[in-house]
């Protein structure tokens, strides 16, 4: 590795978390660890954000294009593009919610898509099971262990791997990342504490087992570079953190992490896969008084957005190494329901963010909206398994190569990635 290129990274980093000092030696032992640039630093990242509770994707990317829709959604359905408070056009037939128009720049420069009528073979309405199935990676099992993201870092493993490989931003650890490789959890840099993400023999939680799983590299022959790490992390102010190109997060639970995922990235820590959900101020579980282009799920689409546009504003160029996949683990009935709510129903849609995207574009195999079209004759049908979605990801990005691995009991082929 080019040793002067990483300590420019590394100023870079130090000068991201809002004050000046030496970086911990463990940041040195990457340094002098990794084989080239590509090792440290340009490594490509995963943000992976999760919409727990069941996001209504067909308020959130509106097919006004099917006159199904208006019939269906009668108090609640979002207007035509042009008309007041209209959907923002994509593509003639869809469209994003009024209040995610931060994301639309997105979309005009092909940074951003969509893949709609995604989501889970297993027809269950059950938020556990359903989260747990996306997040394990095998819709219908509920005795794997591990985690698909946890999965798909053990396949990608190397020598000079960074104790913060793996970082959640949230108090525990999600399911995503349930494994043997190491992964950690905090809720803020300044106030840091660790979940461990392995399940094994080997590891005993927290950054002991960090330091086993490690103990024939160079990271591993002592737990006081990571210790130092640890520090470092909890020195940060994230309060000092300034954005950069004008980006604005938004002062919720969500945008405040998705600004220190970007504070990460910007450090150069060896951040690989980052994961978060959308925090417990959005509740996209909206039974009741949904609301169309304004109301309860307008702010929270508004808040989400904004969040999302801030942090690929802020990193701006290194977007080049960075792959944002949102997901949510059921959608919502296409009819809305007697308390101009909607409820638990199947098919949704996602989003992918990332300046290697080959964005402009709904993907997907959209049915309709008919009677006869929906998924037991109330759903938007899936036509676009999960797994192949997140398979697309893992290889093309993270260059995980054994797919079956990662999603067993399941053939994921390029034939099937959208993108």
């Amino acid at each position: 590795m080019d040793r002067r290129y990483f300590l420019k990274a590394g100023g870079i980093g130090l000068a991201s978390f809002g004050f000046m000092a030496a970086a911990p030696e463990f940041l040195h032992q990457f340094a002098r660890a990794a084989d080239g640039p590509a090792a440290f630093g340009k490594k490509k990242i995963l943000v992976t954000i999760f919409q727990r509770g069941a996001v209504d994707g067909l308020n959130m990317i509106v097919p006004h294009g099917d006159s199904e829709y208006y019939d269906l959604r009668r108090t609640i359905a979002i207007p035509k593009p042009g008309k007041t408070d209209g959907a923002i056009d994509l593509d003639g037939h869809f469209g994003l919610h009024p209040t995610m128009s931060s994301l639309a720049p997105f979309w005009k420069s092909k940074q951003l898509a969509v893949v709609h009528s995604a989501g889970s073979p297993d027809n269950t309405r059950s938020h556990f099971d359903a989260q747990d199935y996306m997040e394990s990676g095998t819709p219908g099992i509920k005795a794997t262990r591990d985690g698909w993201l946890n999965r798909a870092l053990q396949e990608t493993a190397g020598k000079a791997d960074s104790p913060f490989r793996a970082v959640s931003m949230t108090q525990s650890l999600p399911r995503a990342l349930y494994g043997r490789a190491p992964s950690v959890a905090m809720t803020n840099l300044a106030d840091f504490t660790v979940k461990a993400g392995i399940y094994s023999q080997e590891m005993k939680g927290g950054f002991e087992g960090i330091y086993q799983q490690n103990a024939k590299d160079s990271l591993g022959e002592t737990g006081k570079e990571t210790f130092e790490a640890v520090n470092f992390l909890k020195q940060a102010d994230p309060g000092q953190y300034s954005a950069e190109n004008g980006a604005v997060y938004p002062n919720t639970q969500f945008g405040r992490s998705m600004r220190q995922i970007a504070q990460l990235i910007k450090a150069g820590v060896g951040l690989e896969v980052a994961f978060t959900d959308t925090g417990n101020d959005i509740r996209w579980d909206t039974h009741t008084g949904q609301g169309g282009s304004r109301g309860q799920l307008a702010n929270f689409l508004r808040t989400f957005s904004q969040a999302i546009a801030a942090f690929a504003t802020d990193l701006g160029k290194r977007m080049d190494e960075v792959l944002v996949l949102t997901m949510s683990e059921f959608g919502r009935t296409a009819r809305e329901n007697g308390s101009r709510g909607t409820d638990h129903g199947h098919g949704n849609a996602m989003l992918v963010l990332g300046n290697t995207v080959k964005g402009g574009k709904v993907y997907g195999d959209w049915k309709g909206l008919r009677n006869d079209q929906l998924n037991e004759g109330r759903d938007l049908a899936v036509t676009t398994d999960f797994r192949d979605v997140f398979a697309e990801a893992a290889s093309r990005h993270l260059g995980a190569k054994d797919l079956d691995k990662l999603f067993p009991k399941y053939t994921a082929r390029a034939a099937n990635f959208r993108g």
